[in-house]
């Protein structure tokens, strides 16, 4: 039974945390709403910071998910630039950093993830980045803006999304660019072999080195600047600056300090929650990207980084903490921009779980779109400049029943008809 009189708490002031709150006062809860963010920036969307944003497409005020205005006007208490630092279940409060205990009825950990680091020698030189904050992207923009106009040589650390995004941004200035990365390919562990060469097609056509096989084990530095890199199969690299784009970690400690249940880091990590969101205590939530779900439809527990993932689990979250029957079911999603690239990939198919990858479009002109498969039935798709196909895919997806693939790979028929 939710009332007027009962407080709920939400930690973490991303995307997921801020359209919890949304969504708690759109259902009509009328009691207490408490943000807590640990930075001084009101709650923004990340996905600009690697794309628009770090490009200089878009201005800074772009990125905020609501108008400042709107807090107040919806009665949400924001905590800005408080970190939670304890959290005690049997009492049901959290402390911030500043001493400040708040009682709650429900609580929401929404608490995202942090850029995991080198652990190397010379990371503290200047000129080692990161990008996981606002003040990341605006430090990085300028870095890339004067990398470009001095001929500067920046070297990332891992062919990700991350690591690929900001490689595109850097090229557009006309900075160097090498890319170090252990795999054989990029994105290796989310498009396998097959599809990973495409992307180190695009970014050879312009201009991006890739050094594969390798991993950075050292930043060389004079005067306390980086200079350089070696790899562990003995290269010298000579780089301005540096990018660790090695992955994101849950940000699991408030959740592990309580007592929650959490996932192992080798299965991904993250605060094990059920299909509604709900944690081992029935009191506390948790989504966005430190949640690991129960996927009722996959029939999998696995954690999604990506912006879809927090503005649909938020407002789940929000609705399962107001008692309604929530079973979070949504087809992961994500989106990257590289250059004259988009692409949607729907699904979840990590390496050694599909036994065929089929393709319909021109790959050499990457315009297509690819489905991974196991006995038949499609697993993810992923579409690359072709649109308006994310919801065929999807449903694909969700029927979870056996397809002709040389149907799927025949841009004749329409994937709709497959539905059937």
């Amino acid at each position: 039974m939710v009332d007027a009189h009962q407080t709920f708490v939400i930690v973490g002031g991303g995307l997921a945390g801020a359209k919890a709150a949304e969504t708690l006062r759109a259902e009509g809860f009328a009691g207490r709403v408490i943000l807590i963010c640990d930075e001084r920036d009101h709650p923004y969307e990340r996905p600009p910071l690697s794309k628009g944003y770090l490009l200089g497409k878009d201005e800074r005020d772009s990125v905020f998910i609501h108008e400042p205005a709107f807090y107040a006007q919806a009665r949400i208490e924001l905590h800005l630039g408080q970190p939670a630092v304890h959290l005690d279940p049997a009492a049901r409060t959290v402390r911030l950093g500043d001493g400040t205990l708040i009682a709650y009825d429900k609580l929401l950990l929404a608490t995202g993830a942090e850029p995991r680091r080198l652990d190397v020698p010379g990371t503290g030189l200047a000129g080692v980045h990161h990008l996981r904050r606002l003040a990341h992207a605006e430090r990085l923009r300028g870095v890339l803006a004067s990398l470009g106009r001095d001929n500067g040589h920046l070297v990332i650390a891992g062919a990700g999304w991350i690591g690929l995004e900001v490689a595109a941004a850097a090229r557009t200035y006309g900075a160097e660019v090498t890319v170090v990365e252990p795999e054989p390919t990029p994105l290796h562990g989310i498009l396998g072999p097959e599809l990973g060469t495409l992307f180190s097609d695009l970014h050879r056509d312009h201009g991006v080195r890739f050094h594969f096989g390798a991993r950075l084990t050292e930043i060389t530095g004079r005067d306390g600047v980086v200079v350089s890199v070696r790899t562990d199969d003995g290269t010298e690299i000579p780089a301005h600056d540096v990018l660790a784009a090695i992955g994101a970690a849950p940000r699991t400690a408030l959740a592990e300090q309580a007592g929650l249940d959490v996932v192992d880091r080798a299965d991904g990590g993250g605060i094990a929650v059920d299909a509604a969101l709900r944690t081992s205590d029935p009191y506390i939530y948790a989504a966005g990207d430190a949640a690991a779900a129960d996927h009722p439809l996959l029939d999998a527990r696995f954690r999604v980084e990506h912006w879809a993932n927090a503005r649909g689990g938020g407002p789940a979250a929000a609705r399962a903490m107001l008692g309604q029957d929530v079973s979070y079911d949504r087809v992961p999603y994500f989106f990257s921009d590289q250059y004259d690239l988009g692409m949607e990939y729907s699904g979840y198919a990590p390496p050694g779980s599909y036994d065929q990858v089929v393709c319909r479009g021109d790959v050499a002109k990457r315009e297509f779109i690819a489905f991974w498969l196991r006995e038949g039935r499609v697993l993810a798709g992923m579409n690359v400049n072709v649109w308006d196909v994310a919801g065929p895919v999807q449903g694909l997806i969700r029927a979870a029943a056996p397809v002709d693939a040389d149907k799927l790979a025949d841009p004749g028929v329409p994937l709709d008809s497959l539905l059937t």
